[in-house]
């Protein structure tokens, strides 16, 4: 019989919880500690529609990246995903910046993904650097990162450098560009606001910033592969989601 502590303490070994950043809230987050297991939903986000999905399939568990509860909580509503997770009895556990920064966590995963060679982290951060099998050009290895993404809409510096070693922070990482870009040609991450990627194209430097959602989301759930391998009486289900965040084609 697996239950909730079993696949805490198994991701715990992968991605220790101690190691989580101070503002984070990582870990068991919702219901029983001690509850059986038979179905996991997996998702990037606990939102209201994954945890009615983990409802209405008789889910056991929710496991996520972002947590459910993040910073202070006013009230529990009855049409909130912490009141659809606690009234049909399902847990909850999050694995935020601890898998972030694991080795073989979403780094290391984005990295695979997009088929850098010789993968590496920076000095503990969260940064994986990695290479190309051959350089590219900033158009071209956009249109790279584009497709093996699938990302609509992607935004990134003009250069005339040729692209050859990558450096990847999924999810919110703009803080790490210059450290990133110290050990690598491009810098790919999730959100990167305006002005530092100005900062970046008056410096002739190459930034892709690649979706929140995009450079998190398959980085997350390829975990279902090793907790398959472990648990094989716990049916691990990938919540029927795409990115909330709509745009153009």
């Amino acid at each position: 019989m697996t239950t909730v502590k079993n696949i805490y303490d198994y991701i715990n070994t992968l991605a220790p919880f101690d190691s989580q950043e101070e503002w984070d809230n990582s870990g068991h987050i919702v219901g029983d500690f001690r509850k059986e297991v038979k179905k996991c939903v997996m998702a990037l986000d606990a939102t209201k529609a994954v945890c009615t999905f983990a409802r209405d399939i008789n889910a056991d568990l929710v496991l996520t990246h972002h947590p459910i509860i993040f910073g202070g909580i006013s009230d529990v509503k009855s049409d909130s995903a912490v009141y659809i997770l606690a009234n049909s009895g399902i847990s909850a556990l999050c694995a935020h910046t601890n898998f972030d920064m694991a080795r073989g966590g979403i780094n290391d995963n984005l990295a695979e993904i997009l088929e850098l060679k010789n993968a590496r982290h920076i000095n503990d951060s969260f940064i994986v650097t990695g290479e190309l099998e051959s350089p590219m050009s900033i158009d071209d290895f956009a249109e790279y990162v584009e497709d093996k993404l699938s990302v609509s809409g992607i935004r990134y510096t003009d250069t005339d450098k040729l692209i050859e070693t990558v450096a990847v922070g999924g999810g919110a990482c703009e803080e790490y560009m210059y450290e990133a870009l110290e050990n690598a040609d491009c810098f790919i991450t999730g959100d990167m606001k305006y002005h530092p990627m100005l900062e970046a194209s008056e410096k002739g430097l190459a930034v892709i910033s690649a979706g929140h959602f995009e450079t998190e989301n398959r980085a997350f759930l390829m975990l279902r592969n090793k907790l398959e391998k472990i648990f094989t009486d716990v049916e691990f289900i990938e919540a029927p989601v795409e990115n909330p965040i709509k745009t153009t084609e």
